[in-house]
């Protein structure tokens, strides 16, 4: 499987060519899309790959801020090109490890930047609520900021939400306005599922998403449950006795739901943190189960979800390939970057969706 994904120009092409039978969308890889007029925030929770994403922030398109990662006393910011390592000997040793949402002032240079780089508005997408949080100081941010500003809750994490930015990215660059951003997010947010395993509950637990109850029954039996993503919140899918057990029913449970979807229409992505040998070798067990599977990525898990979730997690994003398909159903856009622009919807500040 692939280390980052391809280059932004090649994914964006992809997407289109996808989506080109239903539509008769087509876009050249000469000629440039019509230029954007939405930009893109989120946040370091996205787990989007740092090279994809330089491909996108050059020009103020895309704008990621970090969620600091508290280690005792000291603030990291997600970015700290040493920040796995305090992690990981911080969590070994017992130290303190926990998180704090980024300040409503980095929103502010976000927007600020946005609006003085001649976008028409911003489509803010962030972690979950019921994780962080960080739609709340996006939104303080928004109620002030210059440009329109509409807030969206992804409701999940990892690459899930990076699904979700990735396609807001596709449908800002094929010209599209606020509505069409947003409705390419929410489609791509809604088609993907996260399956995860952690060797153990009691960073969760001190982390506040799962219950003392929980954390206690998994220490002294030595459960180990798959956990998902559900409503914005972790959820346990099934209780599995010993390590080796729960990462096969991982697996096990990530073929059904590719099968279910369909290989050619289907792309995963496989966080680690502080196993990327196993999650490497994860990654290459699911795409052995599942021929002709579109597209495979294999990232580190952003440090504010390692913050909670502790070394030796296992994650894997199933995400349908086709996600922005109702991108195409609003949009015409052909290789001439004059053809018929679609209006944007009246902007609000500070919406909340």
């Amino acid at each position: 499987m692939t280390d980052t994904a391809a280059s932004a120009r090649a994914w964006l092409i992809q997407q289109v060519q996808r989506l080109r039978p239903k539509t008769g969308m087509q876009i050249s890889s000469e000629e440039p899309p019509p230029k954007p007029r939405i930009a893109i925030v989120t946040d370091s929770a996205a787990a989007l790959p740092a090279e994809w994403v330089s491909e996108f922030t050059k020009d103020g398109l895309l704008t990621v801020v970090p969620i600091p990662v508290i280690i005792g006393e000291n603030v990291y910011s997600d970015d700290d090109a040493e920040l796995e390592t305090h992690i990981s000997l911080a969590l070994a040793s017992g130290t303190s490890v926990k998180t704090s949402r980024p300040s409503p002032g980095q929103f502010d240079r976000a927007y600020k930047n946005a609006a003085e780089a001649g976008f028409d508005a911003v489509v803010s997408l962030h972690i979950s609520t019921k994780l962080s949080g960080t739609c709340e100081a996006a939104r303080l941010s928004a109620e002030r900021a210059e440009i329109a500003v509409h807030i969206m809750d992804s409701g999940t994490v990892g690459m899930g939400q990076g699904r979700g930015v990735q396609a807001a990215i596709a449908a800002s660059m094929l010209g599209g306005g606020t509505a069409d951003v947003m409705e390419a997010a929410t489609t791509a947010l809604e088609a993907t599922a996260i399956y995860f395993y952690v060797p153990s509950l009691e960073q969760l637990r001190r982390g506040g998403r799962i219950s003392l109850a929980s954390s206690w029954l998994g220490t002294v039996l030595d459960i180990k449950p798959i956990l998902g993503i559900k409503d914005g919140a972790v959820v346990p899918l099934e209780k599995v006795r010993s390590a080796t057990k729960a990462i096969a029913r991982l697996e096990a449970l990530v073929a059904a739901e590719i099968a279910g979807r369909g290989a050619k229409d289907t792309q995963i992505s496989v966080h680690h943190f502080g196993n990327e040998a196993q999650a490497r070798t994860l990654g290459e067990s699911i795409t052995a189960d599942s021929p002709g599977l579109a597209a495979s990525t294999l990232t580190r898990l952003p440090a504010v979800l390692a913050a909670h979730a502790g070394l030796g997690v296992l994650v894997v994003v199933v995400a349908d390939v086709l996600a922005p398909q109702k991108l195409a159903q609003e949009l015409e856009v052909t290789a001439e970057p004059e053809a018929s622009p679609q209006p944007d919807i009246p902007p609000q500040r500070g919406t909340q969706h």
